[in-house]
């Protein structure tokens, strides 16, 4: 069986992942989750790749999924890592020397994102969107779920999104991605897109918005380990 590490996104903890973990752990997998120091403001893109090393340790043949943000930082922990296998979900893909501040714009995220509102009934700009985490996050969580996620809010730093991407190119690790059709702040469109034009991928898709892992837990645990 196979051991995944679990990295979360801005602004969050590790409990994101805390409905996935027991059901990869009833098929028989290890499953290890990463707290980035998301509101440490003396922390860049190194510290959050060297949290997910750290948890990683010596452990081979590694799953590594990463979630929002970590798409960033993943990456770079599988340099001198044992990683058999790399997993977006819901993820950014950087490209190299673009800092996570850039990556909005030079992928056309708002727009997209507006775009999709307004196909909802959501007339919004941008920054009006990016201010609703009911709209954005939670509308499909169950409500016990959507009330305890108030309280794995972290004050995330803006320090990493000054960061320019380090590495050259995308590490040479297999990689599969997964997203959201109900996707509202990285669109089902929008993630194909990039994932075609940045990776050459053609990424799965499933049930469940942005905090797919909360909403649709059976879900995400059935692909990670299908992936395998």
């Amino acid at each position: 069986m196979a051991t995944y590490v679990l990295v979360h996104g801005a602004g969050s903890d590790s409990w994101y992942w805390h409905r996935v973990v027991p059901l990869l752990e009833q098929r028989g997998h290890e499953a290890v989750t990463v707290d980035l120091p998301v509101d440490d403001d003396s922390a860049g893109l190194d510290a959050y790749a060297d949290a997910i090393a750290e948890a990683i340790g010596s452990r081979t043949g590694v799953v590594l999924v990463a979630q929002s943000m970590a798409g960033f930082t993943a990456p770079m922990a599988c340099d001198g890592a044992n990683v058999a296998l790399l997993i977006l979900l819901n993820a950014m893909v950087p490209k190299p020397g673009e800092s996570p501040g850039e990556w909005w714009s030079s992928t056309g995220q708002p727009e997209a994102m507006v775009e999709h509102a307004a196909r909802l009934g959501r007339k919004a700009t941008a920054d009006g969107l990016m201010n609703d985490p009911e709209y954005l996050f939670v509308h499909d969580l169950p409500p016990d779920v959507a009330a305890e996620s108030a309280s794995h809010v972290r004050n995330q730093s803006g320090r990493p999104f000054g960061d320019p991407w380090p590495l050259e190119r995308w590490p040479e690790v297999p990689t599969r991605a997964l997203i959201a059709r109900d996707d509202r702040l990285f669109t089902l469109e929008f993630q194909r897109r990039v994932h075609r034009e940045r990776l050459g991928i053609v990424p799965d898709d499933t049930d469940g918005g942005h905090l797919v892992a909360l909403s649709h837990p059976d879900d995400v645990a059935e692909r990670l380990a299908a992936f395998l």
